[in-house]
């Protein structure tokens, strides 16, 4: 059986993943109306995980005894400046999300809840994967932007 606090934290995180995957589709809308196909697509595949991300925790709570809850889901903006402003809000974002896994797992610790321990260890790894990626592109579209 989950903790109540552990389970509170992940419910708050499937929320905060949700809200991901709206905030990417936001982003590949403005990329579709800038007829920059690609990057559109790839915010689509990007929603796509933050979707499959939210599902994983919604399953845990569930497989542990719990009750998995979404809160409220800020719409997300579609408006930005340039291709290169939406690539380093990504970035801004990923390490929001890096950092809110780390409070989870710093939790987990405390809780010496080791099943949670477990299975955030997939999140704090992908997260290390996702910065990496988008540091890239912000680095490609900056030297494409010289």
């Amino acid at each position: 059986m989950i903790k109540k606090v552990l389970q509170d934290a992940i419910n708050e995180q499937i929320t905060k993943e949700i809200y991901s995957a709206n905030l990417y589709l936001g982003m590949a809308s403005y990329f579709a109306t800038e007829n920059l196909g690609g990057f559109s697509q790839w915010m689509r595949y990007q929603a796509d995980e933050e979707m499959m991300h939210a599902m994983k925790f919604f399953d845990y709570v569930l497989e542990r005894g719990g009750t998995a809850r979404i809160g409220n889901i800020e719409a997300p903006s579609v408006e930005f400046a340039n291709p290169l402003e939406v690539m380093k809000k990504t970035l801004e974002h990923e390490e929001f999300v890096t950092n809110e896994i780390n409070k989870l797992m710093a939790l987990a610790i405390e809780e010496r809840d080791y099943a949670s321990t477990s299975f955030l260890q997939w999140f704090v790894d992908e997260q290390v994967e996702e910065e990496d990626n988008v540091s890239q592109i912000v680095a490609d579209v900056e030297r494409a932007a010289d």
